[in-house]
């Protein structure tokens, strides 16, 4: 018998608890939030990831500083730079004035870097130096910055696997895993996802109620895409009931991503990413920054690959290039 669930609000997000495995990582977070520790938190795309940074600041005894997000994948990389560190009047074309950075914003409270797997080597240098307490000039500023931040960093990779691969410091990466906070997904904590279906389903229609047999069936699914597919899968259940009961019949179709991945063998891993991302764009009518997030990657390293492929399919076409 799961226990009765409990709602808490973090910083304007709600969350819904009811497993043994959330209530575990709450009282860790409660425990880490007492110190100043840089916490890294993973997990796949939609598992709450936000919800837990957003708890350390609202646990810690910085909750009544700033609190300054950014997502690191939702800025060009010439782009990350200027927002995190800030930039003088003249730095370059368009500096009418100066901007402070989130670093400087965040003075005192909390920093939270979502996604910071997507930050390139030379942004890595900088942040290591940052959180290793060296000042830091502005871009074209003359004068140097000091900031006490709390930092907090999520990411939905493998960022052992990016270290092997070189594509991520292990410097910075030991830096930002002080503490290591992962987020389980959906499927391991299957208690939550009855009081999350009804949270979500109160918040769209709160005349409507899920019957037993819809419940059930949302138990029952692996909801590969998280939090978030099952929120989007209640609302269209929602839209699609007749009167004030959404039954197991008014569900979307469960998702087959998961369902390919395991009933397709396939050697060539590359081939099974390929038709994976095809597949969930098709799904998405052409909807790329919707296909990020399902896929759980960045949308630059969606474009990324899409302009692969096509230059794949441009090579078939014409012939290999041989340079002799």
């Amino acid at each position: 018998m799961s226990a009765a669930p409990e709602r808490y609000e973090f910083l304007g997000m709600t969350a819904v608890i009811a497993s043994p495995q959330m209530h575990a990582v709450l009282r860790f977070v409660q425990r880490v939030a007492q110190t100043d520790t840089a916490v890294l938190i993973t997990g796949e795309s939609g598992t709450g990831k936000e919800l837990i940074a957003r708890a350390i600041h609202h646990y810690s005894l910085r909750s009544s500083k700033p609190w300054v997000d950014i997502n690191c994948a939702a800025l060009p990389e010439h782009l990350m730079e200027s927002e995190l560190f800030g930039y003088d009047k003249g730095a370059f074309s368009g500096a009418v004035s100066s901007k402070p950075g989130l670093f400087e914003l965040a003075h005192t409270g909390s920093l939270f870097l979502d996604e910071v797997g997507e930050l390139d080597n030379r942004l890595q240098v900088k942040l290591l130096r940052v959180l290793d307490g060296v000042p830091y000039y502005r871009l074209g500023g003359v004068r140097k910055v000091s900031a006490d931040v709390r930092l907090i960093a999520a990411t939905n990779q493998d960022l052992e696997r990016a270290l092997q691969e070189g594509r991520f410091r292990q410097d910075l990466y030991h830096r930002l895993s002080q503490v290591h906070i992962h987020a389980p997904p959906l499927r391991e904590r299957r208690d939550d996802i009855a009081p999350l279906a009804e949270y979500f389903l109160e918040q769209h229609d709160q005349r409507l109620r899920f019957s037993a047999d819809a419940l059930e069936e949302l138990r029952r699914r692996d909801w590969p895409g998280n939090v978030r597919e099952l929120r989007n899968a209640v609302i269209r259940a929602a839209l699609a009931a007749q009167g004030e009961l959404v039954s197991k019949q008014d569900l979307p179709a469960e998702s087959r991503v998961r369902a390919a991945q395991q009933a397709v063998e396939v050697s060539d891993l590359g081939d099974l990413e390929r038709r994976k991302i095809l597949e969930v764009l098709a799904r998405t009518g052409g909807h790329r920054g919707r296909a990020a997030e399902l896929l759980g990657i960045s949308r630059r390293t969606l474009s990324r690959k899409l302009k692969l492929y096509a230059s794949e399919e441009s090579s078939a076409r014409n012939g290999p290039n041989c340079l002799a």
